[in-house]
């Protein structure tokens, strides 16, 4: 039983209270265990952690218990719940009741059913892998991940957590991938263990992430009446407000009462599901906040990372509230992102990123840090390509989050150490000590023997990897493929060299000789992509060209990348995609980039068209109306001629401007990828000097005429 604790707004609540809370809503191993005979649960828990194949017999049963336990909690549908290329999650929903044939129903579930399901996949983005007329796709149960409950206003749904392949059996999902690519690291991460002997009991590694997930909160009713936010969830015209993020008052400030409300509701919610949300606060930008879970193998977190977002969403609108999770809802303030944790764990429960105290004689520590550093430098490229998009172009570079080029911080001890071993056997381990805070009141502190840097893409935080590019819309999923995948080609290359450096059964002695040479060598061919310091500094910039760092600065440059022979091979020698696979999700990331684009372009043209243009005219009439007056009064109006001609002059440029927009955004080439280009090339700026223009506009029209809500509303109504 758990300890009491206390509800979000401080109340006590009883340890009975918190079980049935957290994770009542899935069909979690405790359910399980008590639902299921002790051979069947035995032989499921073989299949969830020892990936052995699932028996047949045992789905009939589970899914007998499973429609049982949804039914008692209220569920009348169940669902295969999948993630397809679209970045989203999808679901069809069917009836777990039929006729009986005496006028009644029946409630039936078999394992038929929970194991394979069949949603119509023409309409899902395949990236050439079928074509429209081929419909046929499969889901399989991922028996890994756990059943949830799905409850809407008057309605419970069961969710199977579920796999999405084609009729051909290729990957139509970012979870297949993911799963292999835990394989793949998982398979190289023992070889290593085996040399040093540590590999007794082990049966698996797998990858931990902890996504954080920044976002917006903004008034509903004030989001409806933005076209731009509805379309784009982002504001395309909107002027800079005297007052920003300027004073650094926002962040972790106090919590207004509406948000913290939605918050304690969302993270109830997530209890519900099993979701180990842990931290909320407010971020830098006005109206922008964060919540971040606990750390969870990497398919489970991706699960949960899909379902903090649609809970964000849905949990929002009972409170007036929209949640914007958009990288760039607003211009002028930081965007958002997601910073994801990444590690690596045995199923015996031993991180292996971990640095433990005596950090210089943790040798094999040493080894798996080594190797993600190579994994980093040698497909840095992939790994920034792996975060690529319209929205993510936004922020990455600017004083808010990472830039494009990808480099590692190790911090001050780590970094000391590895230049020990390029000297020899590492004598040393810098110690934090503590801090004396000068009050005889306050603890003395112990501190870390290294700051941290969020200036970094890709920063050592005490036992992990914090990945801080990633978008905050994006699913976790493809850049902890390309991460998984890129660590566990590094390792084999690593566990390679050390196996031919130390052989079979080597004394400790040769051991030790053995993984010195091998760290040496490794970091100095390597050593050019870590950088402690500023990377938001020009000088950065001009020192990570010298190192021949790759600064791939927008989408369109990174897409380019990916086709290299390079990458492709990769995937497919690691069995996580092959070719056509691989292919597809180029072209998809491409269209994708292509196709949002437009939309806002669109967008753009008809609020300059139909809202901006109309009220800039109104306030023009009335203007010249009130310059008449005054001159048929006998007063001179010399200034007031003159700015009216300068706003005359500012209209006729955003017409202007507006139709140069209209004009590129009807560009279009067969080949998604000159697309693409002439989208970075043209219309993007094109857009850019539109919204300048409408901006000023705003900043000159009456307040009463302008059709839009500004971003003082938008940012500071609470």
């Amino acid at each position: 039983m758990s300890t009491p604790g206390r509800t979000l707004d401080g109340a006590v609540i009883p340890a009975e209270r918190i079980d049935t809370i957290f994770g009542s809503d899935i069909f979690s191993r405790t359910v399980m265990r008590q639902r299921l005979p002790k051979e069947v649960y035995r032989s499921l828990l073989r299949t969830i952690d020892q990936g052995d194949p699932l028996d047949p017999a045992v789905a009939d049963v589970v899914a007998a218990s499973m429609k049982d336990w949804a039914i008692e909690n209220g569920a009348s549908h169940y669902t295969h719940w999948f993630q397809p290329l679209t970045g989203q999650t999808a679901e069809k929903h069917d009836s777990l009741a039929a006729p009986d044939g005496n006028g009644g129903v029946v409630f039936n579930f078999s394992g038929s059913e929970l194991v394979q399901g069949e949603p119509d996949a023409s309409s899902f983005p395949s990236g050439g892998l079928r074509a429209t007329f081929e419909a046929r796709g499969y889901t399989a149960w991922d028996a890994t991940s756990p059943a949830f409950l799905m409850r809407g206003d008057n309605n419970v749904t069961l969710c199977i957590p579920t796999a999405f392949v084609s009729w051909t059996g290729e990957a139509l999902d970012t979870k297949i991938p993911l799963l292999r690519s835990v394989e793949a690291l998982s398979q190289q991460a023992l070889r290593v263990l085996k040399i040093f002997g540590t590999d007794k009991g082990v049966r698996r590694v797998y990858t931990t992430v902890g996504a954080e997930q920044e976002y917006f909160l903004i008034d509903r009713d004030l989001y409806y009446k933005r076209p731009d936010l509805v379309t784009s969830e982002r504001t395309l015209f909107g002027a800079k407000p005297p007052k920003g993020q300027q004073l650094e008052d926002h962040y972790f400030g106090t919590i207004p009462p509406r948000v913290l409300a939605f918050m304690s509701e969302a993270e109830t919610e997530l209890y519900r599901l099993g979701v180990p949300v842990k931290t909320r606060h407010n971020e830098v930008a006005p109206g922008q906040y964060e919540i971040a879970p606990l750390f969870e193998p990497s398919h489970i977190a991706s699960d949960h990372q899909m379902q903090i977002m649609e809970t964000l969403k849905r949990v929002a609108p009972r409170y007036g509230l929209q949640a914007l999770l958009h990288e760039k809802p607003f211009a002028g303030v930081n965007g958002s992102g997601k910073h994801n944790n990444w590690s690596m764990s045995t199923d015996t429960g031993v991180n292996l990123l971990d640095p433990q105290d005596d950090t210089h004689t943790n040798m094999q520590f040493l080894v798996f840090l080594v190797a993600t550093i190579r994994a980093v430098d040698v497909h840095a490229d992939l790994l920034r390509a792996s975060i690529a998009s319209a929205a993510n172009d936004h922020r990455l570079g600017a004083n808010e989050a990472p830039p494009a080029i990808i480099s590692i911080f190790l911090g001050k001890m780590l970094s000391d150490i590895l230049e020990q071993v390029g000297k020899g056997l590492p004598k040393r381990t810098i110690r934090g000590g503590t801090l004396d805070l000068g009050a005889k009141t306050l603890p003395q502190l112990p501190r870390h023997s290294g700051d941290r840097n969020r200036t970094s893409p890709f920063a050592f935080t005490g036992n992990k990897f914090e990945f801080r590019a990633v978008g905050s819309t994006a699913s976790i999923a493809w850049p902890n493929t390309v991460l998984n995948t890129i660590v566990a080609e590094s390792l084999d290359y690593v566990a390679g060299e050390l196996e031919r450096a130390v052989g079979s059964n080597p004394s400790p002695a040769r051991l030790l000789q053995g993984v010195l040479g091998v760290l040496k060598r490794v970091i100095k061919e390597h050593k050019r992509v870590i950088f402690d310091g500023d990377n938001y500094s020009e000088e950065w910039h001009a020192e990570a060209g010298r190192r021949g760092l790759p600064n791939l600065k927008d989408s369109v440059q990174a897409f380019g990348v990916l086709r290299g022979k390079k990458n492709a091979e990769l995937f497919k020698k690691y069995g996580v995609l092959n070719r056509s696979e691989y292919d597809s999700r180029i072209h998809i990331a491409i269209e994708k980039y292509v196709k949002q684009l437009g939309i806002e372009a669109e967008t753009m043209v008809s609020i300059a068209k139909s809202q901006i243009l109309p009220a800039a005219l109104e306030h023009q009439r009335r203007t010249a109306e009130a310059i008449a007056a005054t001159k048929a009064a006998g007063v001179a109006a010399d200034d007031s001629t003159q700015a009216l001609r300068e706003f005359v002059e500012l209209v006729s440029q955003f017409r202007t401007r507006t139709a140069e927009v209209e004009k590129l955004s009807a560009y279009h080439d067969a080949d998604p990828a000159k697309h693409a280009a002439q989208i970075a090339r043209e219309l993007k700026p094109a857009m850019v000097r539109l919204r300048e223009i409408g901006d000023a506009l705003e900043a000159v029209v009456a307040a009463e005429l302008w059709p839009l809500p500004s971003y003082r509303t938008l940012l500071f109504l609470k």
